[in-house]
């Protein structure tokens, strides 16, 4: 019989190895993360990704979209390794991953889309 996790703890240990994941792949964790889990999706909201320097080029609309191209691809580039992060926390295959940066509030929203509903498997 399959053990039950409880969401809260799972949603916890999914926000402590992508702070870890940040510092090991990005060289900076974010201020704080929050993440939660519904239905078929995993999702994460990071607070404070921006240096102070990116704050600085987000100045311009040219800033902006560079700031934005960057750490989209920085991202993309460890895609695979977040994939297999959230499939060793949950058990469950990632099918597809969506992320993006507001350069004005410098917050990461990341969406991990699975294969089947994991908050059913949750108490």
């Amino acid at each position: 019989m399959e053990q039950k996790i409880k969401k809260g703890t799972l949603e916890s240990d999914i926000s402590k190895a992508l702070t870890q994941w940040e510092k090991d792949f990005l060289g900076r964790g974010s201020v704080s993360v929050k993440t939660d889990i519904i239905r078929d999706m995993i999702i994460v909201c990071l607070n404070g990704v921006l240096t102070p320097a990116e704050y600085k080029l987000c100045e311009t609309m040219e800033g902006r979209l560079s700031i934005k191209k960057n750490r989209q691809d920085l991202v993309e580039t460890g895609c695979e390794h977040l994939t297999d992060l959230i499939k060793r926390l949950t058990s469950v295959d990632v099918i597809s991953f969506h992320t993006d940066i507001s350069t004005k509030t410098g917050e990461r929203v990341i969406v991990f889309k699975l294969n089947k509903n994991l908050e059913n498997k949750l108490i």
